[in-house]
């Protein structure tokens, strides 16, 4: 497939959505099926070439976690901030324009095409062999299969964050040298370009133990245009500096500092010139304050990013697919993408799928009856399924219900969510209690372990449609202690018949029948009500205005040796 897809990096509210304001550097505009006549630029970042751009310079990024887990591929690693450190980093074998389109990145890719597709897909990779870990070893096809043995699946103990394609694999094997790797599938992949990326060197893939830990508070290693050189627990501060060693382009920048703070602040550490850039996400109070910052502007874009609530699967209450589903017709999605994104200058339009956005190729409306606001169809379900009301709540065995909203503390944007599902579902019986929790605890010790009942947040998405969300999705496994692991499915919420279904769209070579099969897969997924989507998310990242090469990406992947300052 060559169309979008979501992955299971997360974001919370405010991180990795991004704005804009005019200009002409801010590439094509795009619109969609469901945009309603709306165009929207497909990615706004100040694109300039590298002799505008001055060398050196500190770049101030401004982030809402300060994660401790370092490994993208781990579960507790997938997180939005994680990537855009890492992206500085580590190897990516490819690269997507603005368009979604895929290419070699030449950094560390000479040649990467399918050889062989009967009676098995082949692809073979073609490595530059100036690329080098910062220990000193050479990229080889050790670090591929490493990678690849690491996230298969057949060993749960490492605590992968899906193991989307590296399972259709049958073999990574060395071709004509070191520097060619040759992977030969047991079943067609049609994503295969989104694999490996980022690629960790051997080391870390070589054991669970290795994989789990070896990352958690450390960056032992890099190979890309910075590394890193410290962090600050106190300031809560990651320092990346550029790589001398560095075989491509030189880094413009000096240095980058990435700086945690809660995401109410960000917005103030920007207009008071604390940090360069920061995401704004669907805050329009934020976006307004940005927006008259003197010598800044916000960028805008549309990107394969969605905001949604999630319902826990495994809770006591929600663990009845009747209910959610009650739930999910309680819920006034309208209202709710109404009070989020008005004052951004984005159209309103509900998301009616799990994998393409309403300005993508292959959208349709899955939604059905699940995806429109009836209260009274809402009460007539939860009474069917046994929770009656007693006095102001319902109750069922003599168990109130009363769901847990758990949200990442300082960040207004969920806080006022949050407010209007607790509102919406009392008037049904359903009490909902609103949790604030420490923004860097959200994900890791609340979200991921399935301590919650309910939440909002967002998902950001690549390039390439199921693969990725695949393991969003995909049903639990078994790990070797006979324990059940969610992976990247926080909703907790999974069947065989989805798997399926999305096997089966990952496995389609031919565009417009992975299109067909994904929105098959999409209908089983609405059906389980494991994430309810409320709309396609606007990029919105203000910037220093002599920022280049860095705001609303959409699909392209930065160039962090572009980066840097024109003024």
């Amino acid at each position: 497939m060559r169309t979008s897809r979501l992955i299971a990096v997360m974001a919370v509210a405010g991180a990795m959505a991004m704005t804009g304001c005019g200009g002409g550097d801010r590439g094509a505009a795009v619109s969609g099926p469901q945009s309603q006549g709306a165009a929207v630029r497909a990615f706004d970042i100040h694109a300039v070439g590298r002799a505008q751009v001055k060398d050196g310079g500190t770049l101030r990024w401004g982030i809402n976690q300060y994660p401790t887990q370092w490994n993208l591929n781990h579960v507790d690693g997938n997180l939005a901030y994680v990537k855009s450190v890492v992206d500085a980093l580590l190897p990516s074998p490819f690269r997507s324009d603005e368009k979604a389109v895929i290419s070699a990145n030449p950094d560390y890719l000479v040649d990467g095409k399918v050889t062989a597709r009967d009676p098995k897909q082949v692809v073979t990779l073609t490595l530059n062999p100036k690329a080098r870990w910062s220990d000193g070893k050479p990229v080889t096809w050790r670090d591929y299969e490493a990678q690849w043995k690491a996230m298969n699946g057949k060993n749960t103990d490492f605590r992968v964050s899906s193991t989307t394609g590296y399972q259709d694999i049958a073999s990574v094997a060395r071709g004509k040298g070191d520097y060619e790797v040759v992977i030969t599938f047991k079943n067609d992949f049609g994503d295969w370009q989104s694999l490996f990326a980022p690629l960790y060197p051997k080391a870390t893939n070589d054991t669970a133990a290795t994989f789990n830990n070896a990352w958690l508070n450390k960056i032992p290693v890099s190979a890309g245009p910075f590394r890193f050189k410290a962090f600050d627990q106190t300031a809560k501060t990651i320092t990346l500096v550029r790589d001398p060693a560095w075989w491509g382009e030189p880094a413009k920048l000096d240095q980058i500092i990435f700086r945690a703070m809660e995401s109410d602040s960000l917005v103030g550490a920007f207009s008071n010139g604390e940090i360069d850039t920061f995401d704004i996400g669907p805050s329009a109070p934020d976006y307004a304050r940005a927006k008259a910052t003197q010598g800044a502007v916000v960028r805008q874009a549309a990107g394969p990013d969605f905001r949604h609530i999630t319902m826990n699967g495994e809770s006591a209450i929600l663990s009845d697919v009747n209910v959610r589903r009650a739930l999910a017709t309680a819920i006034n999605r309208q209202a709710i993408a109404q009070s989020d994104l008005q004052g951004l200058d984005w159209p309103i339009t509900l998301l009616g799928n799990h994998f393409f956005m309403n300005t993508q190729e292959g959208y349709q409306d899955n939604a059905g009856a699940l995806g429109s606001y009836d209260p009274e169809r809402a009460k007539a379900a939860l009474d069917a399924a046994g929770w009656k009301l007693s006095g102001q709540t319902r109750a069922k065995g003599g168990k109130e219900m009363n769901l847990r909203f758990v949200m990442p503390s300082g960040l207004q944007l969920t806080k006022s969510e949050g407010e209007l599902v607790q509102n919406m579902l009392i008037q049904l019986g359903v009490k909902v209690t609103l949790q604030a929790v420490p923004a860097d605890d959200y994900f890791t010790k609340y979200i991921i372990p399935g301590n919650y009942d309910l939440t909002s947040f967002s998902y950001v998405g690549t390039p390439y449609p199921v693969s990725s969300g695949y393991g969003i999705y995909a049903n639990a496994t078994t790990d070797a202690k006979g324990v059940r692991q969610w992976n990247a499915n926080l909703g907790r919420i999974g069947s065989p018949e989805i798997d399926l279904a999305m096997q089966r769209a990952t496995a389609e070579l031919d565009v417009a029948k992975a299109r067909e099969a994904t929105n098959q897969a999409d209908k089983l997924i609405w059906d389980a009500v494991n994430v309810l989507p409320l709309y396609q998310r606007p990029q919105n990242v203000a910037v220093k205005a002599t920022l280049a090469n860095l705001g609303a990406r959409g699909f392209y992947d930065l160039r962090y040796q572009d980066i840097g300052f024109t003024g």
